[in-house]
């Protein structure tokens, strides 16, 4: 019972903390790794340990699933070089800068750890960017780069990982010995995940009961991840391909009443697995500072500014001079010169889950792992308090422009689906009801076409007016409700049929 009310006391907590950071427009993680350190100072703090071999699969498997359902290929495609120069190029210089930093600051450090230390930082996570963002909007080529950049960096950052923690275990490494299987790996990841996708598609197509979707989406992402680990395949790159696959093949054929619960489940389930990771990490970092005493605790602080003073300059200095570079994607073609876009990508590379699952997923026994753990946890709180606090401001003060291409796509698409909308009730019969939709369509249409680039308004001429008609019918039913006259199972029925009409008729900025 005391864990079960710590549990609920945390995640309490933690909702708290994500509406602080919704009011002040910063990310939610950052809030959360303070509360991780305040864990780390209460008494009574629940021992709770996760296998290490599970912390991978349980906190990165939903996660990239999610973030790979949404991602965009077209607009990756478009911005390839950068995404990849980020993903794989950043990723690999900064593993490298900080393994060279550990390994002088901490001489008896084996390189294949300071290696580990390397990958485990490298990896920024668009979590916690993209929260900042809802409050202070990028350029929306800047964010398909970073949003393309956190799905294939995890990629890169753990097969590096997982190298350097089987060599730092065996003491020996050959890499003539791992290569073949390492690109077999790689390739056949490839083709894995998305052959698996359009299993799941084939074999979901009449789940049409939304608990039991959503049950097979949390189910089919971490039996993917696991099988993937037990083929020696990259689970990062078959979770990835299968959900891009998933998402280009099923909003055809998925239920709108599942789609709509789904979303809201997997928000709630990334937001949930933030704070678990946090909580986890926050717990071990306790013991980690009473065993490092003395001279290993100056060490230890030492390593870790230094961590994080490297973390950060090693991505401006990859990215700043690409910005008066010309064809390695961080210009734009035919935009001038200028270090504003460049100097936001890089400020915006916080680290998140991916860092902490890292250095959660550690054997007890890898060498030096509390300088480890300490260094890359230490790295998160100061990229997510010090540059997450401060991403808003830079740029509000930047003021870069966006010409808003996916609000105008949004708009021409929409006139088209109107147009399509319209043409369907060409043989339906001439009643008031249809005639009303009809003149409805027609409207839109007409706002369309004296619009100069064709956009169609997101609301139907009749919405306003239908939300007062709802509000009104809400009303009158809890009326009814609180005289008797109806009970709750009715007047649930009711108003889930109201909220249905509501959300229908409500733009999505205001919902």
């Amino acid at each position: 019972m005391l864990i079960f009310e710590w549990v609920v006391g945390v995640l309490f907590g933690a909702v708290l903390l994500a509406a602080l950071a919704r009011r002040l427009g910063a990310p939610y993680p950052a809030f959360l790794a303070l509360g991780g350190v305040g864990l780390a100072f209460v008494p009574g703090v629940p021992n709770l340990r996760l296998d290490p071999e599970l912390a991978l699969a349980l906190f990165l498997a939903p996660v990239l699933l999610d973030a790979g359902f949404d991602a965009s290929v077209r607009d990756m495609k478009e911005n390839w070089r950068a995404v990849l120069g980020l993903a794989v190029g950043a990723v690999a210089v900064t593993t490298l800068a900080v393994a060279v930093v550990a390994r002088l600051l901490v001489p008896d450090m084996p390189i294949s750890a300071c290696i580990v230390l390397g990958a485990v930082v490298a990896p920024p996570d668009a979590v916690a960017a993209l929260a900042v963002l809802k409050h202070a909007p990028m350029p929306h080529r800047l964010a398909t780069i970073l949003r393309g950049e956190s799905l294939l960096n995890d990629a890169a950052s753990l097969l590096i990982y997982r190298l350097g923690v089987a060599a730092a275990m065996a003491g020996t490494f050959h890499p003539a010995e791992v290569a073949p299987i390492f690109l077999l790996g790689v390739v056949a990841s490839l083709v894995v995940g998305p052959v698996l996708g359009l299993i799941f598609v084939a074999l979901t197509r009449r789940v049409t009961d939304p608990a039991s979707a959503i049950v097979m989406q949390f189910v089919v992402a971490f039996g993917i991840w696991l099988a993937a680990e037990r083929l020696e395949l990259s689970g990062v790159l078959t979770i990835v391909t299968f959900a891009i696959t998933v998402a280009r093949r099923a909003p055809g054929i998925t239920a709108p009443r599942a789609r709509v619960i789904s979303y809201a489940v997997w928000d709630t389930a990334v937001f949930v697995l933030n704070v678990l990771a946090f909580v986890l990490i926050g717990i071990q970092i306790d013991p980690i500072r009473e065993r490092l005493t003395g001279p290993d605790a100056w060490q230890a602080l030492v390593l870790a500014g230094a961590t994080f003073a490297t973390v950060v300059v090693t991505r401006l200095a990859w990215i700043l001079p690409t910005t008066r570079m010309r064809g390695l994607g961080i210009r734009q073609a035919g935009a001038p010169a200028r270090l504003g876009p460049g100097l936001a990508l890089s400020w915006a590379g916080m680290r998140g889950i991916v860092t902490v699952a890292a250095a959660l997923a550690l054997p007890a026994e890898f060498p030096h792992r509390d300088l480890v753990v300490f260094t890359a946890f230490f790295t998160v709180l100061g990229t997510l308090i010090i540059q997450g606090l401060t991403l808003r401001p830079l740029l509000a003060h930047l003021k870069l422009e966006d010409d808003d291409p996916v609000g105008r796509e949004t708009g021409r698409a929409r006139a088209a689906a109107y147009k399509a909308a319209l043409e369907s009730l060409t043989d339906a019969e001439d009643e008031p009801a249809t005639d009303a939709l009809r003149a409805e369509f027609r409207a839109a249409l007409a706002e369309a076409e004296v619009h100069e680039e064709g956009l169609a308004p997101e609301s139907l001429p009749a919405d306003a007016a239908r939300r007062r008609a709802v509000e009104a019918a809400r009303d009158a039913v809890l009326s009814l409700r609180r005289m008797g006259r109806i009970g709750d199972d009715a007047y649930y029925l009711l108003e889930e049929e109201f909220d249905w009409a509501e959300l229908s008729a409500t733009p999505k900025a205001e919902t």
